[in-house]
């Protein structure tokens, strides 16, 4: 069975080059084809998410702005095509009874941990209310020193972040191939990866006419994924239905992770994320984090350091020992106030709030 079939996240990546037209206008014919297929995913229990370029181009088109344009023109044309852009999903979703929902992404939503964890918390629940999230860049506020540069890297970052199983990456070319096919016929074509190296990286070619990615920034982006776990396929979006030839074995380069999304996740939060506090727990906390569950508020015996929402916390039994590492939902001072709480007892306690744990499962990775 292949990957797409196996998989339960997606996220697709769809270029401005796949969707507006020669005319500056939503290509709403490959637009209700991809939701078609969208749909058929989703019916057998798949969640879907889209990362869509095409604000600027489209923008350009409303505001009658040319091709070269200043820093303020391009954010005007975004803020103008955005609009436009989600007019259009809406249309072809609609017809599916399939709801869609914007979310607009600058760096620090995926960089920085607190953003971070609210943002996921964000796509997770559209994704549980059925939901398809189309994700973009936020180019009305973006900066050029504050910009991801392309959605290539936005949809990796994107795929780490809900650690999905699959980043699709729809191109106007099947895959990756030694050299540049549109320069050398005889190129041979590369079906599989299962490492990142210079010399994959040397058969980059140069970005594309309308987008601002190619191949180059593809391969950059299957290093995010990879790392964390996702499989990354890069396959040709201007043909019916890619997820389901994809499914049939379709064309396409495959790049493999070592590990599954939430091995990876765990790996990260208890490796590479120097801790900025400790929760002191009691015993039945402690055995309910050795055994997989969120650590509630209710067993929290104390709380040491200066740790805000998102940053990673070591969790402590009594005797000193440490058990495990996780993401805190709440900040120190909120942790401090909640201590030995029942959950139900945080929203009068806090005025808000931010969820029954304090470190939730998901976020926990045993040491």
């Amino acid at each position: 069975m292949s990957r797409i079939a196996n998989a339960n996240r997606l996220v697709i990546k769809i270029g401005s080059a796949l969707l507006v037209d020669s005319e500056g206008a939503p290509a709403r014919a490959r637009l209700a084809a991809l939701a078609d297929d969208i749909a058929v995913a989703r019916a057998t229990g798949k969640q879907v998410v889209i990362v869509s370029s095409g604000a600027i181009a489209l923008g350009r088109k409303a505001l009658g702005l040319q091709r070269s344009t200043t820093l303020a023109e391009k954010q005007a044309a975004a803020a103008a095509g955005q609009a436009r852009l989600m007019g259009a999903y809406e249309e072809v979703f609609a017809r599916h009874n399939i709801p869609v929902a914007q979310a607009l992404l600058t760096p620090d939503d995926t960089e920085r941990r607190r953003r971070w964890l609210n943002a996921r918390a964000t796509l997770e629940t559209l994704l549980e209310l059925g939901a398809v999230p189309i994700i973009n860049e936020n180019d009305t506020v973006a900066t050029a020193e504050i910009r991801y540069g392309d959605n290539d890297r936005l949809a990796a970052r994107a795929a780490q972040m809900i650690s999905a199983d699959v980043l699709v990456l729809l191109s106007d070319i099947d895959g990756l191939y030694e050299r540049d096919p549109r320069k050398d016929a005889s190129a041979p074509f590369v079906a599989e990866v299962r490492e990142i190296t210079p010399a994959i990286e040397a058969m980059a070619g140069d970005p594309g006419a309308l987008g601002s990615g190619g191949m180059r920034t593809k391969i950059e982006a299957a290093k995010i994924a990879t790392r964390a776990g996702c499989a990354v396929v890069i396959t040709k979006g201007d043909e019916p239905s890619p997820l389901t030839r994809l499914e049939g074995g379709a064309r396409a380069t495959w790049f493999l992770p070592s590990a599954t999304p939430r091995a990876a996740y765990k790996a990260w939060i208890a490796g590479s994320l120097a801790p900025q506090g400790a929760l002191i727990v009691d015993d039945g906390a402690a055995n309910a984090v050795r055994n997989g569950k969120s650590l509630l508020p209710a067993g929290i015996v104390e709380v040491r350091g200066t740790f805000e929402k998102g940053d990673c916390v070591r969790i402590v039994s009594t005797s000193g020992d440490e058990i495990a590492r996780g993401l805190a939902r709440y900040d120190a001072a909120d942790a401090t106030r909640i201590r030995g709480m029942k959950s139900t007892a945080i929203s009068e306690a806090l005025g808000y709030d931010g969820g029954s744990a304090l470190v939730h499962a998901d976020d926990l990775a045993q040491i």
